[in-house]
């Protein structure tokens, strides 16, 4: 190892729905270089009603990551932080948190519409704003928190996504970064600004916000504070600190007939465009345009991904599975029962899958009963009976009505895409934890009919540290960095059979 005085390193502080990391990266003879340094996680808590993100353990896990950085004598000349989209925090006067950190999923939005299309008509919402449809974007949260708790609003100074809470915390500098604001549902798709009408439909105080700050921007170095508690100072710079901003900079792509694909809890699936498409027809396809580096536009589809067999893997590991039947939450086990019970890997998972070949029955991955059910299985059987489908058994059988209906989501976008910008497309780019699913990918493969070029894994945390490397003038380009990670990871070829 380098030492670092000899070696420039670069720290990606990388936050998904259930754990952080924080990964080392530097570039060694035109390869970059990656490592996990600390990983924590990120724990949803119940509180006041609602489910909330534990702010303060997100706090002290980066804080200890980037401890952990020094203590390996790789300490970083920047750092970079990304999380999911959505969610926000609101200050105020004296940079006090106001009320809670409540989660995307929670059931405060749950029956928004109804109300909020009155207010905000969803063909003018998506004409402006380009943002996909979905109960829990910003824009429907901070209406349900002005109707349950307007002294909160009138109490806030200022509004923050997570990631930008977690700059705040570490430079004492407040931002929005454009690519996560870009999935409020409240920013102008053109100009890149937040949309004043909306706001006011909302009754929102524009101060509330700051104009976004684009990706690639320095933000200050670390406070005095930080500074001793991880033991060096650093320039904290602004990734696309949307995770699928940062995956899609990783994707190392030849050139733009390649669809992307993100996956992971969710499946991210689309193509970069350098403006927006905002027609009635892609709103009706529930098409997004989310904010990226250099303002380009990434035109995707949000597919359930992952969240369904992590879901369903915590379900048979957590209650009792006997016989091929699923013993239902709450209803006691015998010892026979108990003694059968196994822990399933998600490598045996994807086995049971296999062996559960030919059963064929499919859902629709996106309909909003797979998206926080007590019980993945019990949505899963219930919408193949309500379909007239056998209704699957087995783990095998489950697994395989997952796989199935994800991948047939993946060529129906395949298909939209085609249709929507008028481009035709030679391959797949698969980054993420679910490059890893052979299973997956193949099956991809075959019912998409394009070749799947799966790789690399850390997507969201290589993006991350893209930016921070062109901002330190180690590469000129994102053409260059992208084509320097294609030759750093390994890139594994499906074919469609």
């Amino acid at each position: 190892m380098a030492e670092t005085g000899q070696q420039r390193y670069f720290a990606a502080v990388d936050i998904g729905a259930s754990s952080g990391r924080v990964l080392v990266g530097w570039v060694e003879d035109g390869a970059v270089k990656l490592e996990e340094v600390h990983r924590f996680d990120n724990i949803q808590r119940r509180v006041n009603g609602h489910d909330c993100w534990d702010i303060e353990m997100l706090v002290e896990g980066v804080l200890a990551g980037l401890a952990a950085c020094a203590e390996r004598g790789q300490v970083p000349v920047s750092v970079g932080i990304d999380t999911w989209g959505c969610d926000f925090v609101l200050l105020d006067e004296a940079g006090q948190m106001v009320g809670d950190a409540v989660a995307y999923r929670d059931a405060r939005t749950d029956g928004i519409f109804e109300r909020a299309d009155a207010v905000l008509p969803p063909a003018d919402l998506y004409a402006a704003t380009g943002i996909q449809r979905q109960p829990f974007n910003t824009v429907y949260q901070l209406m349900t928190l002005s109707e349950e708790h307007p002294e909160q609003l009138e109490r806030a100074a200022r509004f923050l996504m997570i990631p930008d809470y977690l700059v705040w915390r570490l430079t004492g500098v407040q931002v929005n970064e454009y690519t996560n604001a870009s999935t409020t549902g409240m920013l102008d798709a053109v100009s890149c600004d937040w949309d004043p009408k909306i706001l006011d439909a909302l009754g929102l105080a524009h101060d509330l916000f700051l104009k976004p700050t684009m990706p690639g921007a320095v933000v200050g170095g670390l406070t005095p504070e930080v500074q001793a508690r991880v033991g060096f100072d650093a320039q904290v710079v602004l990734p696309a600190s949307h995770d699928t901003g940062s995956a899609y900079l990783a994707v190392p792509a030849q050139d733009e007939s390649s669809i992307f694909l993100s996956s992971g809890t969710w499946s991210l699936m689309g193509v970069e465009n350098p403006e927006p498409i905002l027609t009635p027809e892609s709103r009706a396809q529930n098409f997004t345009n989310e904010g990226g580096y250099e303002r380009r536009y990434r035109y995707l589809k949000n597919i359930m991904g992952l969240w369904m067999i992590q879901s369903v893997r915590r379900e048979l590991n957590g209650v009792e599975y006997v016989a091929g039947k699923h013993a239902e939450q709450g209803e006691a086990a015998t010892a026979a029962q108990r003694a059968e019970r196994r822990t399933y890997s998600f490598g045996d998972l994807i086995e049971l899958a296999r062996q559960a070949e030919p059963y064929e029955a499919f859902v629709d991955v996106d309909d909003a009963a797979f998206l926080s059910p007590d019980s993945m299985i019990a949505a899963i059987r219930q919408a193949c009976g309500a379909s007239g489908q056998e209704v699957p058994q087995t783990p095998g059988q489950i697994m395989r009505v997952i796989y199935r209906s994800l991948v047939g989501s993946y060529a129906a976008g395949v298909e939209q895409l085609r249709a929507l910008t008028g481009r035709t497309f030679s391959a797949i780019n698969v980054i993420g934890g679910g490059c890893q699913d052979a299973y997956l990918n193949q099956l991809t493969a075959d019912a998409c009919g394009l070749p799947v070029f799966a790789g690399p894994v850390e997507g969201t945390g290589l993006g991350n540290l893209a930016v921070q490397m062109i901002a330190a003038g180690e590469f000129a380009s994102v053409g260059e960095v992208r084509a320097a990670i294609g030759r750093s990871f390994p890139i594994q070829r499906y074919d469609p059979r």
